[in-house]
């Protein structure tokens, strides 16, 4: 039986993240699938990515930053990619790997990759033309699996979404709804695919043209175990738990919640379009306010919720990782979507904790006028 791993986007995140751990976890002898990666955007200006993904040479990924305080420089062609496939120009054959072939999906779609379009569904879940959104995409591809009996699926979104497979789930129910789909579809749903509830975390600081990636030596990919669920390989960096909220909150409360505080101020500040985090905080104006958030603000919400030394530590390996000085990570990458950045990383924060905030409140207060 032939079997891949179907990833829906092709950011630099994923290949220096999920693909490389399949990479190295392949090279260690286990027997894990290929990657097929699926373009969804339809950009063009990804096409010669596209192509690059089905080099049997692979792609390279540097791993490249500080190991219990050494500097340390890896570049590793990354092989478990077979090939690019693009969902405006090969839809015929992603609906049959998907459908014939796939044991797992995962999904990179950016920060507002779950925006369905309103009443896209309305015609149908039929397979002839993809639907605009991902979600759209992925409920047309679910249900064709299911109209042919296909065997049961892991689905691993790695977007930052608090619960992003739940969520997603829901999104995916509601297209159903919407399309009028029966109740046998939305049962198989519920008994052969699981939605896995999961948390990335490394800093991808740049791409390597046309395929690969730099990033820093930490990685975490936690997942929630839940009734069904199977993964693709075993991995140091992988990380099975029964509640995923504490990695959740830990991530995207305080490294996103900084870096979208540095983007604030970068922007406000009109500050050099090609500053890194690094360098906005060898400003010692800038370090002593994001000094303040995290002691002021940040770990007594998080105290609050009773993780102080949580919270504390995970400060501490945050402000290390920002500081990497062999790590070029733009503030102009990081501060794209930011008014959806603030309401997910600073809004939800202040909702979560209930403790004051001056600072965070004031910005998200700015944004959102």
């Amino acid at each position: 039986m032939t079997r891949v791993v179907l990833q829906f986007g092709t950011s630099r995140f994923l290949q220096a993240h999920a693909d490389l751990f399949l990479h190295e976890a392949r090279e260690a002898g286990q027997d894990v699938p290929p990657v097929v990666i699926v373009q969804t955007s339809g950009s063009a200006a990804r096409a010669g990515r596209l192509a690059a993904f089905s080099d049997p040479a692979g792609f390279p990924v540097v791993i490249r930053g500080l190991e219990d305080g050494q500097p340390v420089e890896r570049r590793i062609a990354v092989k478990s990619v077979a090939r690019g496939l693009s969902t405006a120009g090969d839809w015929a054959e992603v609906v049959r790997l998907f459908c014939e072939e796939a044991d797992f999906v995962l999904s990179n779609t950016g920060d507002a990759g779950y925006a369905a379009t309103p009443g896209e569904a309305k015609a149908g879940l039929g397979i002839g033309t993809p639907l605009p959104s991902f979600p759209g995409k992925l409920a047309q591809l679910l249900h064709a699996r299911f109209q042919r009996g296909g065997r049961p699926l892991t689905v691993l979104p790695s977007e930052l979404v608090n619960r992003n497979g739940p969520v997603l789930k829901a999104i995916v129910r509601g297209l159903a709804a919407e399309a009028g789909t029966d109740e046998a579809f939305l049962a198989w749903l519920d008994g052969s695919v699981v939605f896995a509830n999961t948390l990335v975390d490394r800093i991808v600081s740049e791409p390597i043209e046309p395929a690969g990636a730099v990033a820093e030596p930490y990685a975490l990919w936690a997942i929630e175990r839940a009734p069904g669920l199977t993964l693709p390989c075993e991995h140091p960096a992988i990380v099975l738990t029964d509640d995923l909220e504490p990695y959740e909150r830990l991530k995207l409360h305080i490294l996103n919640l900084g870096h979208t505080v540095l983007a604030d101020i970068w922007q406000a500040d009109g500050r050099p379009e090609d500053e890194t985090v690094r360098e906005i905080l060898a400003d010692p104006a800038i370090r002593a306010r994001l000094d303040a958030v995290y002691r002021d603000e940040v770990v007594p919400g998080f105290a609050a919720r009773g993780m102080e030394k949580e919270a504390r530590d995970y400060v501490g390996t945050t402000l290390g990782r920002f500081l990497n000085p062999y790590l070029d990570h733009r503030i102009a990458d990081i501060a794209g979507n930011h008014a959806l950045k603030v309401e997910r990383r600073l809004a939800a924060f202040l909702d979560w904790a209930g403790t004051p905030a001056p600072v965070l409140s004031s910005i998200v207060n700015r944004v959102a006028a």
